[in-house]
């Protein structure tokens, strides 16, 4: 399940990225500067991976770090950076997930040879994860088996908002599972409850199926 993590390793970083230091960042007497796990932002790209990256951190400091060296910030949050137990967890996520549609044209008659098997839908997070430092990923992807699943906040804020994608999920003819907290979620479409009563609703469900079984 661990390659459902989508990465692509010759991807540079544009400026503005956050990243996170994979090793202490060292001064020229030995002093370490910054410690590994610490956070910048990308302030000039090279123009390959063969060259270093400029980060600036949070105290104003600028320093020349390899590519090597880097990972993005919301790679960090997934564990995927060498911590086991943490990227474990992760691949884990696509177990707990809720509710798993299938959308496009596979699911209303109008596929062809072509068409590809797109399936979205949520997953609940465990909540000591949840609530942990690395916290846990707003969505899932797998790009090899056309597959997304939000995380369940996430999912409730997209769709207090209209989102079309999250609508055409909740509207899918080809359910293919549902939990029971995914179907008393399913269950509050058309309820005139305000979005704020329906969200909170929603969140006290969750932390009844949470981190237990779904």
């Amino acid at each position: 399940m661990a390659n459902r993590v989508h990465y692509q390793p010759n991807l540079i970083f544009s400026a503005g990225t956050q990243v996170v230091t994979l090793k202490d960042v060292v001064g020229q007497n030995g002093r370490t500067l910054h410690p590994r796990g610490a956070v910048g932002v990308v302030v000039k790209a090279p123009s390959d991976l063969d060259h270093s990256y400029r980060i600036r951190f949070p105290d104003g400091v600028e320093e020349a770090i390899k590519s090597s060296e880097l990972t993005t910030l919301a790679k960090f949050k997934e564990g995927t950076i060498g911590d086991t137990s943490i990227s474990a967890r992760g691949s884990e996520m696509f177990e707990r997930v809720i509710f798993q549609c299938i959308i496009g044209s596979q699911a209303y008659g109008l596929a062809d040879d072509a068409s590809d098997i797109d399936r979205r839908g949520l997953y609940l997070p465990p909540a000591d994860l949840h609530w942990s430092l690395y916290g846990v990923p707003e969505q899932l992807e797998c790009y090899e088996t056309q597959e997304s699943y939000w995380e369940i906040q996430k999912f409730i804020v997209l769709a207090l908002k209209a989102n079309p994608n999250v609508l055409e999920c909740l509207y899918s003819p080809l359910v293919e599972r549902a939990t029971p907290l995914a179907k008393e979620l399913l269950g509050m479409q058309g309820n005139p409850a305000t979005g704020q009563a329906a969200a909170l609703r929603v969140s006290s469900i969750a932390h009844r199926h949470s981190p237990g079984a779904c």
